[in-house]
């Protein structure tokens, strides 16, 4: 079911951010009311979210297109309410259920969570007042996203910068799958291509981007999972809401999913683990001289799927080019799985790096289905949806 999310904007420089919150939350599928303070209005007019959102903004307390008492139906209409940014003195109106206004008083009257983006100068953010109001607020329910530190609108830098869009959407996805199908079950996703030293400089690595693994961890944040990210090296901002191990080898990457699928419900292996590592690392970087080869034995790394046991749902990748469902059916025997997704690394559509995948699914019973192309999201989806079967 579509989900609502009312978006209040107080004043603050940072509202122009606001604008892409909006967009990317529409992105995302999900429905955008949108009530400003007077104040909001000074720094973003109100045509610029209604073009966006498609539908009319909410400035005043009286009146309009949401009826005599716009505060009580905006507030009954949504599934969470996003206070983005959060001014210092919007902050204080919500500690001490102050409603003056359209954004305080739809909060006051709204029973959906509420999530709060704070954005002020840095003094005004480290002020006692501000921070027990901070306080009453975290002690009442409401999840407060940052503020980061960095280069604040005044020309200085500290606290009170308003957090990236990335994690202000992903906390409020997370919040609105707090009721999802994936709720109270944990769920370890590995991610990314590990990477085995040659010397302390070099390595031996693989082409994976981390992308289907990081869909995967916030796909299934979003379904309400209490989501472990064992990540190997990527170019990939950490998703909101979702722990994450950072590990560089398939040793650090056993060692980390053992300890992590200890209390785990699902395993969903999308790491590219190598197999192999230099047998003798260097401990000095390798020097060029006159030698026109260098020879470099290789061993065989820890199968971290296949020495892994335990009552939990797993699923494991098959990255092939050649021979694909016949591979991936050697895997999943192999390795004890409940579910193996197969893709063609050789295809325009489904290689590394990529944002889109063409992939087979085959179960434990044998039964095979073969996916269009997809975007990544879009199979993570597809792949919970299989894991939630499994788990009922």
């Amino acid at each position: 079911m579509r989900k609502t999310v009312l978006l209040g904007v107080t004043g603050s420089i940072a509202a122009f951010k606001a604008v892409e919150i909006a967009r990317e939350l529409v992105r995302r599928g999900i429905t955008v009311n949108v009530a400003m303070t007077d104040a909001a209005t000074r720094f973003v007019t109100p045509l610029t979210f209604e073009a966006l959102v498609g539908g009319r903004v909410a400035t005043g307390l009286f009146g309009g297109e949401r009826g005599p008492i716009p505060h009580i139906s905006l507030a009954d209409s949504c599934d969470a309410m996003l206070i983005a940014p959060a001014s210092a003195d919007a902050l204080a109106k919500l500690a001490h259920g102050l409603s003056d206004d359209i954004v305080s008083c739809t909060a006051l009257a709204c029973a959906a969570p509420l999530v709060v983006a704070p954005a002020m100068h840095h003094n005004m953010w480290k002020n006692q007042a501000t921070l027990c109001n901070v306080e009453t607020l975290k002690s009442r329910g409401v999840v407060l996203v940052g503020p980061q530190t960095g280069d604040l609108a005044s020309g200085g830098h500290g606290s009170g910068r308003m957090s990236d869009q990335s994690d202000i959407v992903g906390t409020v996805l997370a919040v609105l799958g707090r009721s999802g199908d994936l709720h109270g079950r944990k769920v370890v996703v590995t991610a990314g291509g590990t990477q085995e030293a040659l010397d302390p400089v070099r390595c031996i690595t693989n082409r994976s981007s981390g992308k289907m693994g990081y869909a995967l961890a916030e796909a299934a944040r979003d379904r309400g999972a209490d989501v472990l990210l064992v990540s190997a090296p990527v170019a990939l901002g950490k998703p909101a809401c979702v722990d994450v191990v950072d590990v560089v080898s398939a040793a650090d990457m056993l060692e980390a999913t053992r300890e992590a699928i200890k209390t785990a419900d699902v395993l969903i292996m999308a790491a590219a683990v190598a197999d192999y590592r230099p047998a003798e690392p260097a401990q000095d970087k390798i020097k060029k001289d006159d030698r026109t080869e260098m020879v470099v034995t290789l061993e065989r790394t820890v199968d971290i799927l296949g020495s892994l046991d335990g009552s939990y749902v797993r699923v494991g990748f098959a990255a092939e080019s050649s021979n694909l469902e016949r591979n991936a059916r050697a895997k999943l025997a192999d390795k004890r799985l409940d579910l193996i997704v197969g893709n063609d690394i050789t295809a325009s559509d489904s290689g590394f790096g990529s944002e889109t995948n063409r992939v087979v699914f085959i179960d434990r019973e044998g039964g095979i289905e073969r996916l269009p192309v997809l975007s990544k999201r879009d199979v993570a989806d597809r792949i919970l949806d299989r894991v939630v079967a499994l788990l009922t």
